[in-house]
């Protein structure tokens, strides 16, 4: 884990797009940014959302597992000198990043889970099916296993569990058959020799590329998204101070479903079941739920930015 304060001053070009953050209006108005609260981006990326907090005078401390994305949004934020700070680390360590700065609470957290538009539009990445690159799809580009090991290397029965669990794929096992078929003869080492494989078995009929689901699910797996996910919501709610606030952004019901089922559990003061007497206090009662139905973006959103389209908001306060 590595800890970076960037201090250089830079303006970001106009014409280079990072990534075009999502719900920033609505994000903003749950979060309650202010002068003197520190908050946590655990998802960086190209820095928009905590832009956004800093500018409305709060100070950041954000995480981010890209490289890349460090070094955009600490040259990006670096005009806001010591209010912001850099580390490269999972957000499932948002602990540790903590006690190594001396901080024992925070006052909100946001997570914007998924890829960035950066990323997607690099083929180096391997995240995109619609560019030909190398299968990776690795958010943290040291880490240890990439698209193509799985691909390649796990066992058909695996490939099916992938497929299913994380991309909701209904021809799980085909697409898993036809891939052990192929790699027998070559290994498979782009994206586009993969949609050519997944095309063989779902053939392409209008605008959704067959391949989309086998994509997110080698992404989740690569990435161990949903664990990852799990762990953090633990970690940030506990370091989140009384009143602080905290937001999630999803782009699919995998990650979404967690979500909601988390800030329920959380946000429910009494629970009953048939067989208790009477309702007993909820030992994990936490949070006020300040979203009960999910945030998602304006019409004139999804018009400027599509990928906007599938994003859910929500939202806690902690008691």
């Amino acid at each position: 884990m590595e800890i970076a304060l960037f201090g250089e001053r830079w303006r970001e070009p106009l014409s280079l797009q990072y990534h075009q953050p999502v719900l920033l209006k609505e994000t903003l108005t749950l979060l309650a940014p202010a002068p003197g609260k520190l908050f946590v981006d655990g998802t960086l990326g190209g820095g928009g959302h905590s832009e956004a907090l800093l500018a409305a005078g709060a100070s950041v401390i954000g995480l981010d597992q890209d490289p890349q994305a460090l070094e955009f949004a600490g040259q990006r934020l670096a005009r806001y000198g010591e209010r912001f700070r850099a580390v490269r680390c999972n957000f499932e360590e948002v602990g540790r990043v903590l006690d190594q700065l001396g901080i024992s609470g925070i006052d909100g957290a946001l997570l914007d889970i998924g890829v960035s538009s950066w990323q997607l539009d690099t083929p180096e990445r391997g995240f995109s099916f619609q560019a030909d690159g190398p299968l990776d799809m690795r958010m943290n580009p040291e880490g240890p296993v990439t698209a193509a090991d799985l691909v390649n290397s796990a066992s058909v029965e695996e490939l099916v569990r992938i497929f299913r669990e994380y991309g909701e794929e209904s021809a799980a096992r085909r697409v898993a058959l036809q891939i052990e078929k192929e790699r027998q003869q070559q290994p498979i080492r782009t994206t586009l020799e993969l949609v050519a494989v997944v095309e063989k078995v779902l053939p392409r009929r209008g605008r959704i590329n067959p391949a989309t689901k086998v994509f997110q699910a080698l992404r989740i797996a690569v990435n161990r998204e949903l664990e990852v996910l799990e762990k953090a919501l633990l970690e940030f709610s506990a370091r989140l101070n009384p009143g602080g606030r905290f937001a999630v952004i999803t782009f699919h019901s995998l990650e979404d479903r967690i979500v909601k089922l988390f800030f329920k559990e959380r946000s429910t003061e009494w629970i009953d079941r048939p067989e208790w007497p009477e309702p007993r206090r909820n030992p994990v009662y936490q949070f006020r739920l300040l979203t009960p139905k999910p945030v998602v973006a304006s019409e004139e959103e999804i018009n400027r930015n599509p990928r906007s389209r599938s994003a859910k908001l929500r939202g806690v306060e902690k008691l």
